[in-house]
C-alpha cells in the first residue's frame, strides 16, 4: 500500500511537466495608452506576462499547456476575457471584450458577455449611486443582487448544457457545482464528457467545496456521526432542544445563520421552498442563530417568513454551536436522519433540493 501511494504521488508530481505544450500568439487593442495588460493563467490565477499598451496595441507570445484556460485582463479591471490555448492565434479587443480566433474561443467570449450581462447592468447602476443612496436602498439592492446571481447562474447552466461536447463548460463550472453540488464532478468524470480531464474543472470543484466547508476535515468528520444536541431559547424565552424534532420519520436540517449575514438571508427562500414542499413528508428545520441582539434576530425571522423553530443563545460567534460543530463561517447546516445520524453538511441551493428529492422520492 505504501509503495502504491508513493508511486501515485510521484506520478502526480510529474504530470504538470508532462503536459503537452503549444505556442500561443495573443494580440489586441485597448484604448488606454500606457496602461498595462496582463496575460492570465486562470488555473493559477497568476499573470504569466504583462505589457504596456503602445499605440493602442499589445501582444504576447510564448508556450503554455495545450487547452489551458488563459485570459487577458487590463490594469485596474476585474474583467478577464478568457480563451483556450488551442494553438490558434487570438486577438482580443479589451474595450468590448470581443475575441477573434478559433470558433471555440469566439463562442466562449460571446457566452461570457451573455452570462455576465446581469452583473454588468447591476455594476453600471450602482457605479452612479452615492454611498448615501446605496445605504438608503440597501434592501432593494440586496434583492437585485440576489436576482442578479440567480440570472448569472441560470445563464451559465444553459451554456454548460449546450456545450457539453466542447471545453467551454469548464469556464462556467463554478456555477455548475454551486447549483448541483460538488458530487456532480464525479458524475461528469464518469460520463467522460469532453472536458472531464481539464484541470480547471477540478479547481472549480475544490473552490466550491472549500466555500461550502466541505474540504475542512474537522467539518466533514461529522458526516456519518450521531448529532450532538443543542439547547437554547426561542424568541419567547422558552428552552428547546434539537432532539425534540429528531426521531422516526423526521429528517432535520439544522440551519446556522444570523440576521446580519447577507448570504444567509439570500439562502432562506431556498430553505423555505424545501420546507413548504417536504414538511408534510417529515422534513423539519431548526434555525440556530449567531445573532447577539434579540431585536435584530426576531425582526429577521419575521422579514424572512421562517415558520420553523428558531433558537439562539445570543452570543454571536461565541454561540455554543460554533464549538460543537466547528463553525467558522455561515451560512452552514447539517442534515440529520431519523436515527440521529448526520448525513449532509453545507447543503445550499440546488444541492439541498436534490438531497431531499432523493430522500422523499420526488
Amino acid at each position: 500500500m505504501k509503495k502504491t501511494i508513493l508511486t501515485m504521488a510521484f506520478v502526480a508530481a510529474a504530470m504538470p511537466t508532462m503536459a503537452q505544450q503549444v505556442a500561443y500568439a495573443v494580440s489586441g487593442t485597448y484604448g488606454k495608452e500606457g496602461k498595462k495588460v496582463y496575460l492570465m493563467d486562470q488555473l493559477t490565477e497568476k499573470a504569466v506576462d504583462s505589457v504596456a499598451v503602445a499605440d493602442g496595441k499589445f501582444s504576447f507570445s510564448g508556450r503554455a499547456d495545450k487547452d489551458a484556460l488563459l485570459g487577458v485582463m487590463a490594469e485596474g479591471s476585474d474583467w478577464t476575457t478568457g480563451f483556450f490555448n488551442d494553438g490558434t492565434p487570438v486577438s482580443v479587443n479589451v474595450n468590448d471584450s470581443t475575441v477573434k480566433g478559433s470558433p471555440l474561443n469566439e463562442r466562449l467570449a460571446k457566452y461570457e458577455k451573455e452570462v455576465y450581462r446581469p452583473k454588468t447592468a447591476f455594476s453600471e447602476k450602482t457605479s452612479t449611486m452615492t454611498e448615501q443612496e446605496i445605504i438608503a436602498h440597501q434592501d432593494e439592492l440586496m434583492d437585485e443582487m440576489n436576482s442578479m446571481i440567480d440570472n448569472i447562474t441560470a445563464n451559465a447552466i444553459k451554456v454548460f448544457d449546450k456545450e457539453r461536447n466542447t471545453l467551454i463548460p469548464v469556464a462556467f463550472s463554478g456555477f455548475y457545482f454551486m447549483e448541483n453540488g460538488v458530487d456532480a464532478f464525479d458524475e461528469l468524470v464518469k460520463q467522460q464528457v469532453a472536458f472531464a480531464n481539464h484541470p480547471y474543472l477540478k479547481k472549480s470543484r475544490d473552490e466550491i467545496a472549500k466555500m461550502m466547508g466541505l474540504q475542512d476535515n474537522e467539518k466533514t468528520a461529522f458526516i456519518g456521526q450521531q448529532f450532538t444536541d443543542l439547547e437554547m431559547e426561542d424568541p419567547d424565552g422558552k428552552m428547546h432542544k434539537i432532539s425534540e424534532l429528531v426521531g422516526e420519520g423526521h429528517w432535520v436540517l439544522v440551519d446556522f445563520w444570523a440576521s446580519w449575514c447577507g448570504p444567509c438571508r439570500a439562502e432562506m427562500p431556498n430553505v423555505l421552498e424545501a420546507y413548504n414542499k417536504y414538511h408534510v413528508k417529515g422534513f423539519e428545520v431548526v434555525g440556530v442563530s449567531f445573532d447577539n441582539k434579540k431585536e435584530a434576530w426576531v425582526k429577521a425571522i419575521s422579514q424572512l417568513s421562517m415558520p420553523w423553530l428558531q433558537i439562539s443563545d445570543l452570543k454571536g460567534w461565541k454561540c455554543a454551536a460554533a464549538d460543537v460543530y466547528k463553525i467558522d463561517g455561515i451560512p452552514d447546516n447539517i442534515l440529520i436522519d431519523p436515527q440521529g445520524k448526520i448525513i449532509g453538511r453545507g447543503l445550499r441551493g440546488m444541492p439541498l433540493q436534490k438531497k431531499l428529492q432523493k430522500i422523499f422520492g420526488e
